[in-house]
């Protein structure tokens, strides 16, 4: 056994001793000389173990290698490697091991320099994981994503990149991205100097790209959007990476989607939505340019008729047909659309009233003349049109709709199948006019619950046959501020438009759950009078909704009167006859309201 040497004689070893890795001096044999103390920490060994060891019993099962890495190393000098190390305590560790041949007089040592790099293994390990879990992440996203260095070259790209673009990984790699893809737009060939991509490497900041037009492989391209922010390493700028997407499906489903928004969807025509929208952006043209449009009202006479006979089927087919029909009728650039049901609008712009008219005339002839075939039968119908002409003294388009409905109903009130010039002059208009603006209150009211029933007592001259407190029902509404309006100002309006049956079903309703709300009380009241229209009398359906309310309120029908005019009574007089006979046996009775002020009393 060689001695045990001094601890850390070698003044090289004293300054080795400094360092936090290991270090050993060993002969040409491979014999242990001399180590430091991180060494001799890092194996688990006492320095008077030294003189016993060589250095490949520290390797793992490497004595040929390790005899011949030492003759490397007196031959070349220097050599490098990584192995396992055994420590005392039987366990393995990684080692990099750098050894130096340094003459000492005489002889040749062999200065050994060894690195734990187990921590350094597991770090490379993880990092390998990692890149792994990050490649899969990348491949598994939707969109493409690539990323270049300063020259703009790829230098990776995942395999939704490559999918949308039809190329492999290695024929993308290290190839110039803006001369592979973007190189063109919609607006001609791009410089990579103008390449927004370009701006993201030379100005370091992110951006975002909404308009991209995208190359294939196969020459092909795809509207695109994309991401792209600058790679710093270290606070320096390495490159880019760039997030796409084709948006070409997207794209067109909101075109799509715009359009639909825009048109309807029976005829293809422009909606209500955007015929008022084209409507508005005519006025405001007329306002600052002093332009002058038309706007024609249409409404289909008879076209009910159709409906009824032959079903909604025909009907809409009609439609179709009529509105490819219209659309050579107007002029390029006019907007023709359906405002809903068999109500059309035609917007000329840039057009006076003169022409508008003879325009509409056309319209109205062509509809006229227009023959419909369904199932073996053949219908013919007519148009009311309404005109108006906008200026920048058009107050708004509500009220230019308005007047244009107002005169194609006026139209329709002078027989039908005619051309209405909307003059503000014109008291029927007016009328009509006022007329639509209570119609759309009374809807409004019936909706919100805003009618309101009062009461006035009915003094007799004589004493009644019926005691008790006579009263006759008054109807009122209350308007959008809460103020009451009187039946005088609304209800002539919704006679003439048919509204009177659903308000009369209103009215008979409500009252009847008054009196049954009353209780006992009701016993005071002797005759409760409630008023009907004409329209009612004219309802067949209107008898069996009477008596299914008294069945259902549980009101005694001796209590009850209702009145009518003279002229509804005789205007409707079968239905009359029918419905005061039913009522009468129940034991209702009747009143002539405005006895003998009508032709009918003579």
């Amino acid at each position: 056994m060689r001695p045990s040497p001094p601890p850390l004689a070698n003044p090289d070893l004293q300054l080795f001793d400094t360092l936090p890795d290991g270090c050993c001096i060993v002969d040409r044999h491979g014999h242990l000389l001399d180590a430091n103390t991180a060494l001799l920490n890092l194996l688990g060994l006492s320095r008077d173990r030294l003189p016993t060891l060589r250095l490949h019993d520290l390797e793992e099962n490497l004595d040929e290698n390790t005899d011949r890495r030492l003759q490397w190393v007196l031959q070349d000098g220097e050599l490098q490697y990584q192995t396992r190390l055994r420590t005392a305590g039987g366990d393995w560790i990684e080692a990099q091991i750098i050894t130096r041949a340094v003459a000492r007089g005489d002889q040749t040592l062999i200065y050994a320099f060894i690195r734990d790099i187990h921590a350094r293994r597991q770090l490379e390990a993880e990092n390998r994981r990692f890149t792994h879990y990050l490649q899969l992440l990348l491949d598994s996203a939707g969109e493409g994503i690539y990323s270049v260095d300063l020259g703009g070259h790829c230098t990776f790209m995942n395999r939704a990149g490559q999918t949308m673009l039809g190329y492999g990984l290695h024929e993308v790699l290290g190839r110039n991205m803006h001369e592979l893809i973007h190189h063109t737009q919609d607006e001609g060939p791009v410089g990579i100097e103008l390449s927004a991509i370009h701006r993201v490497v030379s100005e370091a900041r992110g951006v975002r790209v909404d308009d991209e037009v995208i190359w294939r492989k196969n020459g092909t391209s795809f509207a695109a959007e994309y991401s792209s922010f600058p790679i710093l390493e270290k606070g320096r700028v390495t490159g880019a990476v760039v997030v796409f997407r084709d948006v070409t499906e997207a794209r067109s489903m909101a075109m799509q989607l715009e359009y639909q928004a825009g048109h309807d969807a029976l005829t293809g025509l422009a909606n209500r939505r955007e015929f008022q929208a084209r409507l508005e952006s005519a006025l405001q043209r007329a306002r600052h340019e002093g332009s002058t449009h038309v706007l024609l009202f249409l409404d289909l006479d008879q076209f009910k008729v159709i409906n009824d006979a032959s079903g909604h089927a025909a009907g809409d087919e009609l439609l179709r047909a009529l509105a490819d029909n219209l659309e050579g009728l107007i002029r390029k650039g006019d907007t023709l659309a359906r405002l809903g049901g068999d109500e059309f609008g035609v917007l000329l712009e840039d057009c006076n009233e003169q022409v508008g008219l003879e325009i509409a005339e056309k319209i109205r002839r062509a509809v006229r003349d227009f023959r419909f075939s369904w199932e073996g039968n053949a219908f013919t119908i007519g148009v009311s049109i309404g005109l108006v002409t906008i200026t920048s003294e058009t107050p708004s388009v509500t009220s230019a709709l308005s007047a244009a409905d107002a005169a194609c109903y006026s139209a329709k009130d002078l027989g039908r199948n005619r051309v209405r010039v909307y003059s503000p002059d014109d008291t029927q208009l007016m009328r009509r006019q006022g007329d639509m603006r209570w119609v759309g209150q009374v809807h409004q009211a019936l909706k919100e619950n805003r009618l309101q029933l009062f009461y006035q007592v009915i003094q007799p001259l004589t004493t009644p046959d019926h005691p008790g407190l006579h009263m006759e029902m008054l109807l009122k509404m209350r308007d959008f501020h809460g103020k009451l309006v009187p039946p005088g100002a609304f209800l002539p309006a919704a006679e003439r438009a048919g509204l009177t049956p659903e308000i009369d079903r209103w009215v008979i309703g409500t009252t009847f759950n008054w009196l049954n709300g009353l209780g006992r009380a009701v016993d005071q009241i002797g005759l409760c009078s409630i008023n009907l229209s004409g329209h009612s009398l004219s309802d067949k359906n209107f008898l069996d909704f009477i008596l299914h309310q008294i069945d259902t309120a549980g009101v005694s029908p001796h209590k009850l009167c209702f009145e009518v005019t003279e002229t509804a009574a005789i205007a409707n007089l079968t239905n009359a006859r029918r419905l005061f006979t039913t009522l009468a046996q129940r034991g209702c009775r009747f009143a002539l309201d405005d006895f003998g002020t009508g032709m009918s009393s003579y």
